[in-house]
């Protein structure tokens, strides 16, 4: 029993019961030891330590802390498990936490030396640079690459046009979290004949066979919506694109879209909708009867001018060239109107396009990540098996999937709505309070001057 209890003993913690085999081994050598000599017992210790498959150390601080105890074995506390508390004071993490989302919405870079500054010169706080730094990972920090894209989210026409989005999102919800109008999700995506997983299990000696081909192949142009009932019946459309290669927005025009958004889409989704999409080239073609524009000629410009705001009078000046005359239109003309409203507005729906570079607003986008997964990962490379499983790929989008994608988003726009207004608040705060320092400071020097 002492063989198998320490046999894999080496590198770990001694058991107070592992101790009681060693101080009860110890007394029976120094029996066989005063007996006679048939078993050689001068080195009881090193029996003990080749015996037990353990370090003669550690034997040796064994019987060390026997002697030392009066002849009795102590019993060591087991350690309390979990996490060691916080090294830093509860009531300085909100502030950190404030601190260091400000530097990153500023762009400014943020280490664990300039923060370990920043809360010795605000709070008077000095903390080891490794202590903070295993805090700052505790409390859910993460030190990775920065992600340049993510700053154009905090542009201020950037954010405007967030804030308006969530404002007519948030404006359709009831007190119960219902809808007051149905929303549908639509958007695009493509996916290659030769889609397939990059990674697999192989043998050393064999190496990685390479019986891929080469290409990505044909490309398939996918178009469909969602609602929080799933996909939209008859709204899928596929078809391949004419070109294999370049960005499929670059493949897909207005002549397309509207063709499927007029026969597939408007006729199967509940009356009174809100349609969400994004802000695709094709999404935003302006009306016919929409002025100004950069191909409107400079006397069409005057001419409208003249007709809609004679009293300017900038209409009879000749200095004036083309783009100054249309910059002046344009700020005073009425928003532009695009062809896809208007057929939507027709049929008693709504258009709302999510603001630029969020996707994560668009719960849709994750349900193209199921499919795709799923036609990765089953890929044959030909054209009749991607179909197949493409199919195959859209039934594992159901009713609950999307609902809890919904769900997601809506607490995406809720944290992207709550972070803006506390974004406001505090840049209003700093700045009332660098506003009362300025005027403190020059209060000063009036006196120092006087």
């Amino acid at each position: 029993m002492c063989y198998i209890a320490f046999m894999t003993q080496q590198g770990k913690a001694i058991l107070f019961e592992q101790k009681q085999y060693i101080i009860n081994l110890k007394k029976s050598f120094d029996l066989e030891r005063k007996k006679g000599s048939v078993v050689p017992t001068k080195d009881s210790i090193g029996r003990i330590a080749k015996c037990l498959y353990i370090g003669r150390r550690t034997v040796e601080n064994i019987i060390s802390e026997y002697n030392k105890n009066g002849q009795i074995l102590a019993k060591t506390p087991p350690k309390t498990r979990g996490k060691p508390p916080l090294k830093i004071s509860g009531d300085l993490i909100p502030f950190i936490r404030q601190h260091i989302r400000s530097a990153n919405l500023k762009g400014q870079h943020v280490s664990v030396r300039n923060v370990r500054s920043w809360l010795l010169k605000k709070f008077n706080t000095d903390i080891p640079t490794m202590t903070l730094w295993r805090s700052l990972q505790r409390v859910g920090f993460v030190y990775g690459k920065n992600k340049r894209r993510c700053a154009l989210k905090e542009k201020e026409y950037v954010v405007t046009a967030r804030r308006k989005y969530l404002r007519k999102k948030m404006a359709n919800r009831k007190a119960d979290g219902t809808l007051i109008r149905p929303e549908v999700y639509l958007d695009e995506t493509f996916l290659n004949k030769n889609h397939s997983n990059n990674k697999t299990w192989y043998l050393c000696e064999d190496g990685a066979w390479v019986n891929k081909p080469s290409g990505k192949g044909p490309r398939l142009i996918i178009v469909n919506a969602i609602t929080k009932d799933g996909w939209v019946d008859g709204a899928k459309l596929v078809f391949q694109a004419e070109t294999g290669t370049g960005d499929y927005h670059g493949q897909m025009n207005y002549e397309n879209f509207s063709k499927w958004f007029a026969e597939q889409l408007l006729p199967n989704i509940p009356g009174n909708s809100i349609i969400i999409m994004d802000n695709a080239k094709y999404h935003n073609i302006l009306s016919d009867d929409t002025f100004p524009t950069p191909r409107s000629y400079k006397h069409e410009l005057q001419a409208w001018l003249k007709k809609n705001y004679p009293n300017l009078g900038l209409h009879d000046d000749k200095s004036m060239l083309k783009p100054e005359v249309y910059e002046i239109c344009k700020k005073i003309a009425p928003p532009p109107v695009f062809k896809i409203d208007r057929l939507a507005e027709k049929f008693g729906h709504k258009i709302l396009r999510t603001p630029q570079y969020h996707c994560e607003l668009q719960p849709i986008e994750s349900c193209w990540g199921v499919v795709k997964n799923y036609c990765r990962d089953h890929c044959e490379f030909t054209m009749k098996s991607l179909h197949k499983h493409l199919d195959i790929g859209f039934s594992k989008v159901t009713e609950s999937t999307c609902q809890k994608l919904i769900k997601k988003v809506w607490q995406q726009e809720y944290l992207f709505w709550t972070e803006d207004t506390e974004a406001d608040e505090r840049e209003t705060t700093e700045n009332k309070y660098d506003s009362l320092s300025e005027n403190y400071i020059d209060s000063e020097d009036e006196v120092y001057s006087q």
